[in-house]
C-alpha cells in the first residue's frame, strides 16, 4: 500500500531519510520545509514556516495528503516555550490540513525526552526503570512531547484520521545542519582528531561509557514510519524504535577510532563535554575544510556538541523495549556500528569530511 505523504520536516535526518524511503516504495512524496531540500529526486518541495498559519494554509492550498509525517521541532530557551512553540507547529499543519480531508494518518516523530524528560531536567528526578516500555506513564513534569502529542491525539478526535507515535533514541542519519545530529558531530570531532593529532577522548559520563546503550537509525526509523501507517493494527498506536543491538560506549568508541584510523584515548573516569573540546576548532576545521576541497567549512553547521554531550552524558544507564511492534510484525534490524560506518562513508563520498 502507498499514498500522498507530506512530510514536515524533510530537511532533517528523519524527513530526509522518510522521503527518500517512501520515494523509493512508491509514495508520491511532498516535503515541507522553510527551505526544502533540493537534492532528493522525486521530491515535490513545499516552503512553508510552521508557525506562519496563513502562509501554511496557502502554501498548502491544494495539496491532499492521505498521510502526514510531522518530522520536525524548534528548539526554544525554556520548555514552557517548546511546549509554546512546537504544539503550535503540530496544530498549525493539522489545521492547514483540514479543510481538504483527504488525511488518513498522521505520524509524530518524538524521542526517549517522553522517558527521560526535557532538556530542564533531562535524567533528573524520579524515572522509570529501563527498558523503556511504551505503556509507562508519562513524568508528572512538563514536556514538550505530550503537548505535541496531544495536539494529534485532539485532532484525530476531531477529524477521525488514524495516527502514530514513534519513540527514537539517539538518531543515526545523513544530514547537515541539524540540532541533533550526533553521528555528523562525532565524524567531525574524529577527523579534526586524526588531522591536529588531538586526543580522541570520549566526552560523556562513566554511566555511558561502561552501561548498556541502543541507538536508532534514521532509515530503520523510515520503515517503521512506513511500516505504521499502513499496518492496520498498528493504528493509534505509540511505538518505540531502535536498532534491536546494544553495545557500550567503551566498545563502540574503539569501533568508531578504528574506522578514522585513530587510537581511542583512555577514558579518565568523567566527561570532558565536546562544547568545551571544539570550543576553539573553528578555524581548524576551516583549514581542513579548504584543505582537502571539504563542501562545509563552518564547524556550526556539522557539529551539534550540545546535543551530543546532553546523550553521552546522562548519569544513567538507557535502553529501549521493542517488543510492542515486534508482535505486531516489524522485525527490523539493523546493527549500530554497521550505522555509524555506513554514515561516515556517505559523509566521505559527499565531501563533508575528508
Amino acid at each position: 500500500m502507498t499514498g500522498s505523504a507530506l512530510i514536515a520536516g524533510v530537511s532533517g535526518i528523519v524527513g530526509n531519510n522518510l522521503a527518500r524511503r517512501l520515494l523509493g516504495q512508491g509514495w508520491q512524496v511532498s516535503g515541507l520545509a522553510r527551505r526544502p531540500p533540493g537534492d532528493i529526486e522525486g521530491l515535490q518541495p513545499v516552503a512553508a514556516d510552521l508557525l506562519d498559519p496563513a502562509g501554511l494554509k496557502a502554501a498548502l492550498e491544494g495539496w491532499r495528503p492521505t498521510h502526514v509525517f510531522i518530522t520536525t521541532w524548534l528548539r526554544q530557551q525554556t520548555e514552557a516555550e517548546n511546549i509554546r512553540v512546537n504544539a503550535a507547529m503540530v496544530r498549525n499543519l493539522l489545521d492547514a490540513l483540514r479543510p481538504a480531508g483527504s488525511v488518513a494518518h498522521v505520524a509524530l516523530v518524538t524521542g526517549l525526552k517522553h522517558y527521560l524528560g526535557p532538556f530542564e531536567n533531562y535524567g533528573k528526578g524520579t524515572l522509570p526503570a529501563t527498558p523503556f516500555h511504551e505503556e509507562q506513564p508519562r513524568l508528572d513534569i512538563e514536556n514538550f512531547y505530550y503537548a505535541q502529542e496531544d495536539e494529534v491525539f485532539a485532532a484525530s478526535a476531531r477529524d477521525g484520521f488514524g495516527w502514530s507515535v514513534h519513540r527514537p533514541h539517539t538518531i543515526i542519519g545523513y544530514a547537515v545542519g541539524n540540532a541533533m545530529n550526533m553521528g555528523v558531530t562525532l565524524a567531525a570531532y574524529a577527523t579534526l582528531c586524526r588531522e591536529t593529532g588531538r586526543p580522541f577522548l570520549f566526552p560523556g559520563s562513566a554511566a555511558q561509557w561502561n552501561g548498556l546503550t541502543d541507538m536508532t537509525d534514521a532509515r530503520l526509523l523510515a520503515r517503521q514510519l512506513e511500516w505504521a501507517a499502513t499496518t492496520p493494527a498498528a493504528r493509534n498506536q505509540a511505538f518505540n524504535v531502535v536498532n534491536g543491538d546494544v553495545f557500550r560506549w567503551s566498545w563502540m568508541w574503539a569501533r568508531i577510532a578504528e574506522w578514522f584510523g585513530l587510537q581511542p584515548a583512555p577514558f579518565p573516569g568523567q566527561g570532558t563535554p565536546l562544547e568545551t573540546q571544539l570550543a576553539d576548532a573553528a578555524p581548524a576545521w576551516r583549514e581542513i575544510a579548504e584543505r582537502h576541497g571539504l563542501v562545509e567549512p563552518d564547524l556550526g553547521r556539522l557539529a551539534s556538541a550540545w546535543h551530543t554531550d546532553a546523550d553521552l552524558g546522562r548519569p544513567i544507564e538507557v535502553v529501549t523495549d521493542m517488543g510492542k511492534s515486534r508482535k505486531l510484525g516489524f522485525l527490523d534490524y539493523q546493527a549500530t556500528d554497521e550505522a555509524f560506518f555506513d554514515l561516515f562513508k556517505t559523509l566521505r563520498e559527499a565531501r563533508i569530511i575528508p
